[in-house]
């Protein structure tokens, strides 16, 4: 019984590879290494595909006895996807498209979907639950509905599954080993951290004219680790005889841009230097779960705090300048 996770040489994909070999699962890696990075999977066991590659995943199937999947392959820039759609549509549902109907094929009947909380776009009030609308403003937040329709309609076929609508993952793992690369990452935290310590990056804040109280955007910021047991916690309920369904993963606090370099200056001892630029298109304005669901169907809650979470990323930034390079 073999758990193959997609795009496991990414940040999030690489803690969730630790957090399942931590609960006694045997794990095989997928990964391009496009924007994964070989040091972040440590000595799991790495293949170097892709998920469109049906000959590839039906021989993993077959070799390693494969009966989960948990999916993180896919491109996920808010600001790429606006600019380059077509290369989304294509990474992110044709290939997943491929990849499901191979899995079909070998009977696995257990898949965890790497989801985002972009799917509401900007709801109506904020903490949002499951049952909240969704109104993708980005293309990316697109594909990602788009995954997870398919995979309701695959439940008549007995795929079971579960996505995960997770929010923004920052932070690094707690030995220090595992972070976010900022030369591959456009999220906000690897960029302050890179803002606070390389000169000669120029940060920018998207806006500062939003309906917020400070005006800049509002997310919820979850530690990478907790989102890692979260997959854990799915794959059990997946296993418990639990059925197709969408599950919030989030702290349920809000926190915005500028709040946030407040945390990251505390923790630096220093300001973060920074401008103010334009809106960025198709960034929502404030956006933070509601995770009744997760706590009451995973058994899963978020352990760590937004200090945690920034202290652990400047640690890891502060002793990886050039990330795993």
């Amino acid at each position: 019984m073999t758990t193959l996770v997609t795009g496991g040489a990414g940040y999030i994909g690489a803690q969730t590879v630790r957090a399942l070999r931590n609960a006694s699962r045997d794990v095989v890696v997928l990964d391009t290494l496009e924007r994964g990075n070989k040091q972040a999977v440590i000595d799991a066991k790495l293949i170097v595909g892709d998920i469109a590659d049906q000959r590839l995943v039906a021989k993993i199937c077959r070799k390693y006895k494969v009966t989960s999947v948990v999916h993180f392959a896919a491109y996920k820039a808010v600001g790429e996807s606006m600019t380059h759609p077509m290369k989304y549509w294509q990474n992110n549902v044709s290939s997943t498209l491929k990849l499901l109907e191979t899995l079909q094929a070998h009977n696995v009947s257990q898949f965890v979907f790497s989801s985002s909380a972009a799917v509401y776009g900007t709801p109506k009030s904020s903490p949002v639950t499951e049952k909240e609308p969704t109104f993708p403003e980005n293309v990316y937040a697109e594909t990602k509905l788009a995954v997870e329709n398919i995979l309701r309609s695959l439940a008549i076929d007995g795929l079971n599954s579960i996505s995960l609508r997770y929010f923004n993952a920052a932070g690094a793992s707690s030995d220090n080993k595992i972070g976010e690369d900022w030369a591959t990452s456009q999220n906000l935290v690897p960029r302050v951290m890179r803002a606070l310590l390389d000169d000669k990056f120029k940060f920018e804040v998207f806006g500062d004219d939003y309906a917020t109280p400070d005006g800049t955007c509002i997310r919820d910021y979850i530690h990478v680790e907790d989102l890692a047991v979260a997959h854990v916690k799915a794959l059990d309920y997946l296993e418990s005889s639990g059925t197709t369904t969408v599950c919030n993963v989030g702290t349920g606090k809000g926190t915005s841009v500028t709040q946030l370099l407040e945390v990251a200056a505390k923790i630096a001892k220093r300001e973060v230097p920074h401008t103010i630029g334009a809106r960025r298109k198709g960034d929502p304005v404030s956006v933070f779960a509601d995770a009744t669901l997760a706590n009451k169907v995973l058994d899963w809650h978020a352990t760590h705090d937004l200090q945690s979470i920034i202290q652990s990323a400047f640690t890891w930034h502060s002793t990886h300048p050039n990330g795993y390079r």
